[in-house]
């Protein structure tokens, strides 16, 4: 009887996660093909050969991006390698990328930059904050901004205990930011595990030299995070729910949810358009190539754009989509008078005018 109890068990154990490991590739999007978008003219980036993962633009048409992420479980084609900061110059005629120098005191050697978030000051001074994980940890980095040097003097590292599997941030004040936690575990194989069962532990966080607290819960894997032009409206990308959560910022820095917004890829970084509002999601449109990679079949990409978020019926068009032979894992997308850029988690980066 003991045995029959215990074979019983077992194969009840291997029936669910035979269930689970289905539902994970679904999710995943494992059987999705990508039909070719392109919206204009496009080019691959020259100078960025080691990931592009974020992006952000200020009003003067400068571009940040992040490069170098050694991202567990995913593939890094220079593992020993620091990761940069690269510059580009949205208004010139040929725009290249061109790597930011770095001040001393800062430890460039263990440098592995994710999502980046900028503010500017009321004396027109531009900070670049930076999710590291030096060593697979999670810091912020707090970088002013030097144009004339073209450089980034390191001012701060942020640690606390709940700055735990960051993934993106958006500023919106002095060292006030709200920061996505993407797994609740920090162990690769409990990490793996939390995606496979989908267990919603990861959250939302607002962090503040006087306050640090979880402003939003119940996330598959929060991931990308930015703000409404009148930033009122929070808007965090839960990559494996292949979702957009439309949240209102209360008095508190608490977040209260307003819609989820499904879509059929899964959704990293997001942007909004400066000109319009409208918000720019950065897809994985087959996340299984990401885990398991094989470069005669390379993941693709997508970039969605959505208008009227928060209205009842938000528009969905796809912006681009290649399967790979051109871009590989898109990340994040963002549009600067008529000029696309999007980025990428290991690849390249492109651009398009519009």
């Amino acid at each position: 009887m003991g045995k029959l109890v215990t074979l019983t068990l077992l194969g009840v154990g291997l029936a669910l996660i035979g269930e689970r490991l289905l539902a994970f590739r679904q999710r995943f999007g494992a059987s999705q093909e990508v039909e070719p978008v392109e919206p204009g003219k496009c080019h691959i980036v020259e100078g960025i050969e080691n990931g592009s993962e974020d992006i952000d633009i200020l009003p003067s048409g400068l571009a940040f991006i992040s490069s170098g992420l050694k991202y567990p479980g995913m593939p890094s084609f220079e593992p020993d390698e620091p990761g940069k900061i690269f510059l580009m110059d949205l208004n010139e005629q040929n725009p290249r990328a061109q790597a930011l120098k770095i001040s001393d005191g800062f430890d460039k050697a263990s440098f592995n930059p994710h999502g980046i978030s900028t503010f500017i000051d009321k004396d027109h001074t531009v900070y670049l904050y930076v999710v590291n994980h030096p060593h697979m940890m999670s810091t912020v980095e707090i970088f002013k901004f030097e144009e004339q040097q073209h450089s980034l003097v390191h001012l701060k590292t942020i640690k606390h205990e709940l700055l735990q599997s960051v993934n993106d941030i958006v500023v919106l004040g002095p060292e006030q930011f709200y920061a996505t936690r993407d797994h609740y575990f920090t162990n690769l194989f409990l990490s793996l595990l939390e995606m496979v069962l989908d267990l919603q532990w990861s959250y939302v966080l607002f962090y503040s030299p006087q306050e640090v607290k979880v402003v939003a819960k119940g996330f598959s894997s929060a991931n990308g995070i930015t703000v409404s032009l009148d930033n009122q409206y929070v808007f965090v990308a839960d990559v494996a729910a292949k979702n957009i959560h439309v949240m209102k910022r209360d008095d508190n820095w608490n977040l209260t949810q307003q819609k989820v917004l499904q879509l059929d890829a899964l959704v990293d970084n997001l942007t909004v358009d400066p000109a319009t509002g409208d918000v720019l999601a950065g897809c994985h449109p087959n996340a299984m190539k990401l885990l398991i990679y094989n470069p005669k079949d390379p993941p693709g990409s997508k970039v969605f754009r959505i208008q009227d978020i928060l209205s009842k019926k938000p528009r969905v068009s796809t912006l681009y989509a290649n399967n790979g032979s051109v871009l590989q894992g898109s990340t994040v997308a963002t549009i600067y008078n008529k000029k696309l850029l999007i980025g990428t988690i290991f690849h390249r980066a492109l651009y398009c005018e519009l």
